[in-house]
């Protein structure tokens, strides 16, 4: 099984760059999927991106394409979300999750998940 560690997160303004870690142990993590899914407050938890066990296949949604940007390194066992040009609406816990299989969006598809790391983008 699986253990997920983010950090990266802080507070920023509107414009800024951060770059999210998540940190795996405990399993291959060579073979899992890997995705960030973030949280406002009052809404539902939301897929933002996904990247495949070689890094080869990304996902992201509709409201941060173009802006933030996937990526795994497999020797680290670590994922990252670059997050730039961040948004006041993309103020949110921001989570990682790992699963076996396809690289998909679907949240219940995930089976391991981190505790999050909070993201507050000021205007």
């Amino acid at each position: 099984q699986v253990q997920l560690v983010e950090s990266g997160g802080g507070l920023v303004q509107a414009g800024d760059s951060l770059r999210l870690s998540c940190a795996a142990s405990g399993g291959a993590f060579s073979n899992y999927v890997m995705g960030w899914f973030r949280q406002a407050p009052g809404k539902e938890r939301e897929f933002v991106a996904a990247i495949g066990w070689s890094g080869g296949r990304t996902y992201y949604a509709d409201s941060v394409k173009g802006r933030f940007t996937i990526s795994r390194d497999n020797a680290k066992n670590t994922v990252y979300l670059q997050m730039n040009s961040l948004k006041p609406e993309d103020t949110a816990v921001y989570y990682c999750a790992a699963r076996f299989g396809l690289t998909v969006q679907a949240i219940n598809a995930y089976a391991y998940w981190g505790q999050g790391t909070q993201v507050t983008v000021s205007s």
